[in-house]
């Protein structure tokens, strides 16, 4: 996938014709996937190379205000990148929003990104979408656009869950109750994050229980607390699941202003790791974060975790015995 963050002017070459679809795409959910699958058929069809168009930060981060809360996001830059790259799209415009952008009228830009830039022939909306300074843009507007320009535009229904509409919203606050087995229904994959492993204060090892630190690089994060994970990216297979714990938020048990980070301790595994892209898998959530009075008490309590832990993977392989028993 060819990601570009400034689209720009061609000179005399006209734009290769593109099919395309814009928006925030947080999380990649289900209903995400409906557009992009949309704009890969219609692409193939009309030999069209297969393009999104979003944007970094999330406007509604942009226009809050200092002490105002904003929706955290669900995954970050890499993880969301990473699965709009597995849905097949050949081209990512990541613009950058910004004050300019923000003032951008919905007139200039239809003209001067989609026509001039990008090369629209054909675009793929959702049934909610606006766009432009004031939110001015709509459906009918990219139509009559459409006509003068020479694209054509298709508007997709929601994709419905339980009979309600899959959205961001939905999927924050599923991770927000920790139903993993939700939110996997909601994206169409496991949730989670990857991230580069970096160096720490050790004290994980200090207390017996070494752990691999990821810095994540949106501290708005929709989960916090302590979770059952596996980890890929370390064995001698790369894709080979890992058993572990995590700690994902502020470790209020040790410090009081502390970075955010997710500490990752693998059950069975040691080794040198630093450095290593590793991709982390959320499956259960134990307890929340806590301050402890002492580090034996820590130490206790992350001995219970791992306890926890190893039940789950152990209840999980009786679970798959069975059925190939049967």
């Amino acid at each position: 996938m060819h990601i570009i963050r400034r689209p720009t002017h061609h000179g005399n070459l006209p734009p290769p014709p593109t099919a395309l679809t814009i928006g925030n795409f947080d999380g990649v959910h289900l209903g995400h996937r409906a557009l992009l699958e949309a704009v890969l058929t219609r692409a193939r069809q009309g030999q069209m190379l297969a393009s999104l168009m979003t944007f970094w930060p999330h406007p509604k981060q942009y226009f809050a205000a200092a002490n105002s809360p904003v929706p955290a996001r669900i995954c970050g830059r890499r993880d969301q990148w990473e699965a709009i790259a597995a849905c097949g799209i050949d081209q990512l415009f990541a613009l950058r929003f910004d004050r300019k952008l923000a003032a951008c009228s919905a007139e200039h830009f239809i003209e001067h990104y989609l026509v001039a830039a990008i090369g629209v022939r054909h675009l793929v909306i959702g049934d909610d979408f606006r766009f432009g300074a004031k939110r001015r843009g709509d459906f009918q507007m990219l139509e009559l656009a459409g006509r003068k320009h020479g694209f054509s535009v298709e508007s997709l229904q929601s994709v419905l869950h339980n009979r309600q509409r899959v959205s961001s919203s939905q999927v924050r606050e599923a991770l927000s109750q920790g139903r993993f087995d939700v939110v996997k229904t909601l994206l169409g994959r496991d949730y989670a994050m990857t991230g580069h492993v970096i160096h720490g204060r050790k004290l994980g090892r200090e207390l017996g229980f070494p752990t691999l630190n990821l810095r994540i690089d949106d501290k708005q994060a929709p989960i916090h607390g302590i979770f059952v994970v596996s980890v890929c990216g370390l064995g001698s297979d790369e894709n080979q699941a890992l058993p572990a714990v995590a700690s994902l938020g502020t470790r209020p048990a040790v410090e009081q202003d502390g970075r955010f980070l997710l500490e990752v301790h693998l059950l069975d595994w040691t080794g040198q790791a630093y450095g290593r892209l590793v991709k982390v898998t959320f499956l259960k959530k134990l307890r929340d974060e806590a301050h402890y009075s002492s580090l034996e008490a820590l130490k206790e309590q992350i001995a219970r975790d791992c306890s926890e832990a190893r039940a789950y993977f152990n209840t999980c392989q009786e679970g798959s015995s069975h059925v190939e028993q049967r």
